[in-house]
């Protein structure tokens, strides 16, 4: 509740949000103001080591992004520290073409 306060995603800057779980991790572009995920990315069907699906979800996730014309997002990581493969995502979504 605390972090929802401060971050709201616009129909201008989207908020990204990030859910991981010891096996999984997750990552979803939401309009906060029509209550509406926009892009969504899972790394259920990647293969490799967790921060290297991580980084993949990131790159995908940004690809989807980019199609649908989103290029500005606010990074929302639920209260997960940014370290480890929080900052793999980020860094793979930075690198395919969101800026935050």
């Amino acid at each position: 509740m605390k972090i929802r306060k401060r971050i709201v995603g616009t129909e201008k800057s989207p908020r990204l949000s990030v859910f991981r779980s010891s096996k999984h991790i997750y990552a979803q572009i939401i309009d906060d103001s029509q209550g509406k995920t926009l892009v969504s990315v899972s790394d259920l069907t990647i293969s490799g080591k967790k921060t290297e699906k991580a980084y993949a979800v990131g790159k995908k996730l940004a690809e989807k992004a980019v199609k649908k014309k989103i290029t500005e997002v606010i990074f929302d990581r639920g209260g997960f520290l940014y370290h480890g493969r929080i900052t793999e995502l980020a860094k793979g979504a930075r690198e395919g073409g969101l800026k935050f």
